[in-house]
C-alpha cells in the first residue's frame, strides 16, 4: 500500500533502559540494541515498521550523547532529520519540538509519535490502525492508540473508553487517563472491557497539538515554535522549557476536555521494560522450551534450568538447576536475578550511581 499524504513520524528516542542493565547503558540505551535477535537495533525496527505509512517522512529525536549513534544507525533522509536535545526535558519537549518542525514544513501535516524502543510483530495490523488515526486526526481530534489488555497489568497506564466515534470503523470517545492501577484495579479493568493500555502513541495534526499546548501550557509552546523557526536559539531556549511528560501536559486535560480519541489495537506490543519482557518476545532455544537465549545459544549450557540467559560476554555461560532464571553476561558486568524480580533490576544501577560507579551504568 502506498505512504499516507502529509503524514509525519516522529520518534523519540530516549531513556537509559536501567531495569535491561547490564546490557543497557546510559551511554549506549536500549533502543540502540537488538533485543529481538533480528538483526535490527529497536530504532530501526520501529523506522522499518513506519516506512510504509510515511515513506521517508521520519524525525528522530534523542539527546545530544546518543544523535551520531543514531544517525549511525539510519540511512536516507531519516539519518538527516534527527534532533539533538541539549538535556532531557521529557517527553513533550521532544514530541513538541518535532511537531513544531514539521510543522513549519508542512502546516496541514498529520504526525504520529512512536517510541524507539517497542516492539510490534504484525505490522500490517499496525498500518491499519495508524491508517485508520490519521484520518481521525484530519478531523481535528488527538488520537491515541490503545492496546487491547491481555492480562491486568500493574506496569502500564490505562485508558477508559466511551462511546464510538461516528463515521469511522472502531474510533471510540476517551473518557479519561488513568494512572498505573494496583493489581486489584487492573482486574476490575480487564473484566469491564472498558479500558485500554496507553502505550504513548499518538497521532494528531501537528498544528492542533501545538493549539492544544498552548492552551495549558502557552510558554512551553511558544518556546519549541521559536526554536523551529530559528533553530540557532536551541541553547538558549531549551533550558528553559517546562519539564512534562506529554500525557500529562495535553492528553490528559484534552481528554477531560472531550477532545481524544482511542483507536483500538488487537496487534501484539511489548514496551521491553524489563527481562521477563525480553524473555518473552524471545524464541525459545532448540530442545529446551523453557529457555530463551539473546546472543549465541552455542555459548551457553543448561541442566535442568529455565529462564533467559543473555550471553554477550564472550565466554561460556552454565546454569544448572535453577528454574525461571536471569543472567546477562556482559565483557565488565554480570547479573543474576530471576524473572519475578526483573523490575528491581533499577534498584542496583541506583546503587551503582551511589557508589560513584558511573563508568558501570
Amino acid at each position: 500500500m502506498a505512504s499516507i499524504p502529509g503524514f509525519w513520524a516522529v520518534v523519540p528516542a530516549g531513556g537509559a533502559g536501567t531495569r535491561l542493565w547490564p546490557l543497557s547503558r546510559a551511554a549506549h540505551p536500549k533502543f540502540l540494541l537488538d533485543l529481538t535477535g533480528s538483526g535490527r537495533t529497536l530504532l530501526q525496527a520501529t523506522v522499518d515498521r513506519l516506512g510504509p505509512l510515511t515513506g521517508e517522512r521520519v524525525v528522530v529525536v534523542t539527546g545530544d550523547a546518543h544523535a551520531d549513534a543514531v544517525r549511525a544507525q539510519l540511512t536516507g533522509p531519516s539519518a538527516g532529520r534527527v534532533v539533538a536535545e541539549p538535556s532531557p526535558r521529557d517527553s513533550m519537549a521532544a514530541i513538541g519540538l518535532a511537531a513544531a518542525i514539521v510543522e513549519r514544513l508542512d502546516p496541514e501535516a498529520v504526525i504520529g509519535s512512536f517510541a524507539a524502543d517497542h516492539v510490534i510483530p504484525d505490522a500490517t495490523a499496525f498500518e491499519a490502525v495508524i491508517r485508520e488515526a490519521v484520518e481521525v486526526a484530519r478531523a481535528g481530534h488527538l488520537v491515541t492508540i490503545g492496546i487491547e489488555p491481555t492480562s491486568p497489568a500493574t506496569g502500564f497506564g490505562y485508558i477508559r473508553t466511551g462511546e464510538p466515534l461516528p463515521g469511522f470503523p472502531t474510533a471510540l470517545r476517551a473518557v479519561e487517563f488513568v494512572e498505573k492501577p494496583d493489581a486489584e484495579r487492573a482486574t476490575r479493568y480487564l473484566a469491564s472491557g472498558e479500558y485500554r493500555w496507553n502505550a504513548g502513541m499518538f497521532v494528531v495534526r501537528a498544528t492542533t497539538l501545538l493549539d492544544l499546548l498552548e492552551r495549558w501550557h502557552p510558554d512551553l509552546a511558544a518556546g519549541v515554535r521559536v526554536i523551529a523557526a530559528e533553530p540557532e536559539r536551541l541553547d538558549e531556549v531549551w533550558p528553559r522549557l517546562t519539564r512534562i511528560a506529554i500525557d500529562h501536559a495535553v492528553a490528559e486535560p484534552a481528554a477531560d476536555a472531550g477532545h481524544v480519541v482511542v483507536v483500538p489495537a488487537s496487534f501484539a506490543w511489548d514496551d521491553v521494560g524489563d527481562f521477563a519482557s525480553l524473555a518473552s518476545l524471545l524464541p525459545p532455544v532448540e530442545g529446551g522450551a523453557s529457555l530463551r537465549v539473546l546472543g549465541s545459544a552455542d555459548d551457553v549450557t543448561t541442566v535442568d534450568a529455565s529462564g533467559v540467559v543473555v550471553a554477550t560476554g564472550g565466554r561460556r555461560v552454565a546454569v544448572v538447576g535453577v528454574d525461571d532464571v536471569v543472567v546477562v553476561d556482559t565483557p565488565d558486568a554480570l547479573l543474576v536475578t530471576t524473572r519475578s524480580r526483573a523490575q528491581d533490576v533499577k534498584r542496583v544501577v541506583d546503587a551503582l550511581v551511589e557508589a560513584g560507579r558511573t563508568d558501570l551504568t
